[in-house]
Order: C-alpha cells, then sequence, then structure tokens
C-alpha cells in the first residue's frame, strides 16, 4: 500500500476538517537562565485522568531539584498514539526546566502500530476538531495540578497528528500562551481573531509531501488575515516526521516518505527553545 492511499484515506474520511499526519542568547531563555547549574533529578510518572466518560493515560515529566515553579508545556502524540517517543521528548523538556505533560488523545493509553491502525485511530480527531481540544483541555486541567506547575505559564507542543491537534486546539481558543507544531498539517478549524489567544511556532519540512505548497499559502494566508502571532519555519530538504530518530526505519518499513534529519530535528528544537523565550518572558 503506497502512502498516497493512506493521504487519501484520511482526506476521504475527514470531509472539510482533515489534515494528514505522520510516520514520530537572551532570545532563548529557559526558565534555568541565570541560575547555577545542577544534576537534573527529573521525576517521571504514568498518569490517569479523565475527559468526560473516557479515561485517558498520560506521562508527566519534571525536574525534582528545581524549586520554582515550572511552566507547563503539554506534549501532543504522532497518530502511532502515546508511544515511547513523546515521553522522551516530556523529558527532554523536564531538563529544560518544563513541567512537561504527554497527552492521550486516543484515551485508554491507546496505541496504533500499522498505518491503517493509526487512520482509524486519528479519523475522529480530524473529523471533529472539537474532540481533540477537550482531550487536550483535560490533560492542561491534570497539568496544573500538580503543585510544581506555574499554572499562568502554558504552551503545547505536538508532532505530526499533534502538531495539527495543538494548531486546531489554538485556532479553537485553547488558553495557551503558545503552541508549536513540528511537520503537523496546517489546514482545519477556520482562523478566528476572537477566539486565537496563543502565539504559534510552525516547524515545517520543506520536502513533506504530506503538507504541499497550497496549504502552506494558505495556511499563512489564514494567520495573516486576522493578524495572527505567527512565525513559520521551513527547514530545506525535511520530510514529514523529520524529529523523530525512528522515522527512516518507519518509512522503509511502510512504504512511507519520511526519515529522520538530525539537523533539522535540532535546529528545529532550538527554534523552540527560541519560541518559549519569548512567550514565557
Amino acid at each position: 500500500m503506497t502512502i498516497q492511499r493512506f493521504f487519501s484515506g484520511v482526506l476521504l474520511a475527514g470531509a472539510l476538517s482533515l489534515f494528514a499526519s505522520c510516520g514520530n542568547n537572551e532570545q532563548a531563555q529557559t526558565p534555568s537562565e541565570g541560575q547555577q547549574e545542577q544534576t537534573p533529578d527529573i521525576k517521571e510518572e504514568a498518569v490517569t485522568y479523565t475527559s468526560g466518560k473516557d479515561t485517558l493515560k498520560g506521562y508527566v515529566a519534571y525536574d525534582a531539584n528545581r524549586k520554582e515553579q515550572l511552566p507547563i508545556v503539554l506534549v501532543v502524540h504522532e497518530w502511532w498514539g502515546l508511544t515511547e517517543y513523546p515521553r522522551t521528548r516530556a523529558k527532554q523538556l523536564a531538563e529544560l526546566g518544563y513541567l512537561a505533560f504527554s497527552a492521550d488523545i486516543y484515551s485508554g493509553g491507546k496505541l496504533a502500530p500499522t498505518p491503517p491502525e493509526a487512520q482509524a485511530a486519528a479519523t475522529p480527531f480530524y473529523q471533529n476538531p472539537q474532540l481533540a481540544k477537550t482531550r487536550l483541555d483535560a490533560a492542561l486541567e491534570k497539568a496544573k495540578s500538580y503543585p510544581q506547575a506555574d499554572t499562568a505559564r502554558t504552551a503545547a507542543i505536538g508532532y505530526c497528528f499533534g502538531g495539527a491537534v495543538v494548531l486546531n486546539a489554538a485556532r479553537l481558543g485553547a488558553n495557551l500562551d503558545g503552541v508549536v507544531s513540528f511537520h503537523g498539517n496546517l489546514v482545519g478549524t477556520p482562523a478566528r481573531k476572537d477566539l486565537l489567544k496563543s502565539a504559534i511556532l510552525v516547524c515545517h519540512g520543506g520536502a513533506d509531501n504530506f503538507v504541499p505548497d497550497a496549504e502552506v499559502a494558505a495556511f499563512k494566508k489564514s494567520m495573516d488575515s486576522i493578524g495572527a502571532d505567527y512565525t513559520f519555519k521551513v527547514y530545506p530538504g525535511a520530510t514529514h516526521a523529520f524529529t523523530n530518530p525512528n522515522a527512516t526505519e518507519v518509512g522503509q518499513k511502510f512504504n512511507m516518505p519520511v526519515r529522520y534529519d538530525a539537523q533539522a530535528d535540532s535546529a528545529s528544537w532550538n527554534d523552540m527553545k527560541e519560541f518559549f523565550g519569548k512567550i514565557f518572558h
């Protein structure tokens, strides 16, 4: 089965609101800037929380050696579900001084190990972005319950499917200071000036076959039309899923045009850190 068939299936399933998903200086301040360096003591734990009648199984990580309140960063998984990859990113964020919370958008800790399973799991959220926002809101409320959390400083990042989720959540009025999409699709709910509260950073692969130039242009036009606070970064030659070290193997296994790009991964992570330095000043 080719990636074109997967993409076509997603478009048919999601009607008007579909967006595809994937395979995994003073400006750049972090919460620890200006403080004495110390060895992080990263605490990790599985977290069970609820959204309506649904039981969700997330993951939290933070540095117990930090005594200050920690800004919250939600992490939204790829269309494979909450695998080890978003947990790894949460640990990296914890090392930077954030309370990182990997959200379970599918509920029940559901994983989707093959593209057909992933498409089936993701489709309800393509069709109903508000449902994804509701799940993200539940994760935010749970993260805010931690005594280490700085509840006044919040953000969300997402990868592929997760990138589309956080962009849609922002357009639907999520109470977040900022969102970062890594190789996520861009078309979804319409942008409205009266709803959008978040600054936006898009980290986009220049060779991403899932997100054509027309979609990029439409996204920028939509953001410009409401005067949105957004930054659009392009990493030349990077494909879909460029941040995930497992992407090359996944691409070969499932005949998908995705691969890891270490340079783009590093550059986009640094761009995210700079973005956080601005929104959390």
